[in-house]
């Protein structure tokens, strides 16, 4: 399962795209938080900046497939391994 992680979450990580192992037998689902975790393992400096007291930060997005999974089950919405999971922090800026 690949992760898209934009701004300074790319940076902290060394790159645009991780690769994470995650496989759900017949009987299991694997869902965005076990695909975090998996990514945090990966690359655990990016913690600090995702998460909250054990949870996701409210100021970080995640997206599946484009759309944020917090209008859905949040970390716990079904994920399959061809899925985009993407992590993008707050986006500011307009007119000066």
């Amino acid at each position: 399962m690949q992760w898209k992680l934009f701004a300074d979450l790319s940076e902290i990580a060394g790159g645009r795209t991780v690769e994470v192992d995650l496989e759900a037998d017949s009987e299991t689902e694997v869902i965005v938080g076990e695909a975090l975790d998996a990514l945090l393992v990966v690359h655990p400096d990016l913690e600090d900046r995702v998460m909250e007291d054990g949870d996701l930060s409210s100021h970080i997005n995640v997206l599946k497939n484009g759309s944020d999974v917090r209008e859905a089950a949040g970390l716990d919405t079904p994920v399959e391994a061809d899925d985009e999971l993407a992590l993008f922090p707050p986006v500011s800026g307009g007119w000066t």
